[in-house]
């Protein structure tokens, strides 16, 4: 319950935030974002396939 409660407030700060800013900022902030989640998600599955051959 108490984290339904934490991921609905951060989901109100967050599109909160969002409504104020222009359409390009958001746009442009959520494919950083992307790009970022991309990378991290590429070197994950690059390590865990390297520790695994390692075994």
């Amino acid at each position: 319950m108490i984290f339904l409660v934490a991921a609905f407030l951060l989901l109100g700060v967050l599109i909160g935030a969002a409504a104020h800013l222009p359409p390009t900022v958001a746009t442009a902030a959520g494919a950083v974002l992307a790009c970022w989640l991309l990378v991290f998600a590429y070197r994950e599955r690059r390590r865990t396939r390297v520790e695994e051959e390692a075994r």
